[in-house]
């Protein structure tokens, strides 16, 4: 497998492979919707100082002016990758790489790249709950990496490779611990899922470089084509009925 070294010496390999396979997709799909059903009835950086700025709390992130956006904080590895697959579905607003669930203030990508910053690398989620719901993006989040892997994706090892749900409300809370207990318990995976599901505290968005990075990189780093863009392909075969038209 391409590894990232090749086109970037700042950082470690990534090189995260989509699980599950369409069989396993299916029955995860099957298993899901039977618990959505239940609830219903029931790498250039940008300035610290500019960081600093786009910094989100977790009540300002909800709290809008119109009432009508909700965000959610997902950390599922490489966000070259997991951005350009939320970004695509309806109803998301924007998807900002960027780090999440440390201790450091302002990480830039290479102190996070240590695995000393505490921060996993992850994606703040802008969204429409008229147009898609917390649970149908928990969907593409458990069913576009490998939750059962400690601190890694595929060749990417490291805490700030995790798998991790920073919730931003009890409800959000909830149905992630509900969902992985029921995925758990349906046997969809073969080793039991060790996804974190942790409060949000604050998001640092990532250098400016990164972001947008699969679509403004895609014709001219080998990246982008040898993995990333066959991931983006199952993602859009898996959920054809929730993109963007």
């Amino acid at each position: 497998m391409l590894s990232r070294f090749f086109f970037q010496v700042i950082c470690q390999a990534k090189t995260s492979i989509m699980k599950p396979v369409p069989a396993l997709l299916t029955k995860l799909s099957l298993t899901i919707a039977v618990i959505s059903l239940v609830q219903i009835f029931s790498c250039a950086q940008s300035d610290k100082q500019n960081k600093m700025t786009n910094t989100q709390s977790a009540t300002a992130a909800n709290k809008v002016p119109d009432g009508r956006t909700e965000t959610a904080t997902f950390a599922n590895g490489c966000f070259w990758c997991t951005e350009a697959i939320f970004e695509q579905l309806e109803g998301v607003i924007s998807a900002t790489s960027g780090y999440s669930g440390g201790h450091t203030k302002n990480p830039t990508y290479k102190e996070v790249c240590t695995g000393q910053t505490g921060h996993a690398e992850c994606l703040q989620i802008v969204y429409d709950p008229s147009k898609i719901s917390f649970d149908e993006l928990l969907e593409v989040f458990w069913e576009t990496h490998d939750p059962t892997t400690l601190n890694r994706q595929g060749n990417d090892v490291g805490t700030q490779y995790r798998s991790a749900i920073f919730y931003h409300n009890d409800e959000q809370k909830q149905k992630a611990e509900a969902y992985k207990a029921a995925l758990d318990k349906s046997g969809a995976f073969d080793n039991p899922i060790v996804t974190e599901i942790t409060k949000f505290d604050n998001f640092y968005p990532a250098e400016d470089y990164h972001q947008q990075y699969f679509e403004n990189n895609e014709n001219n780093n080998p990246y982008c084509r040898v993995v990333i863009r066959p991931k983006v392909d199952k993602f859009r075969k898996v959920f054809k009925d929730k993109l963007k038209q």
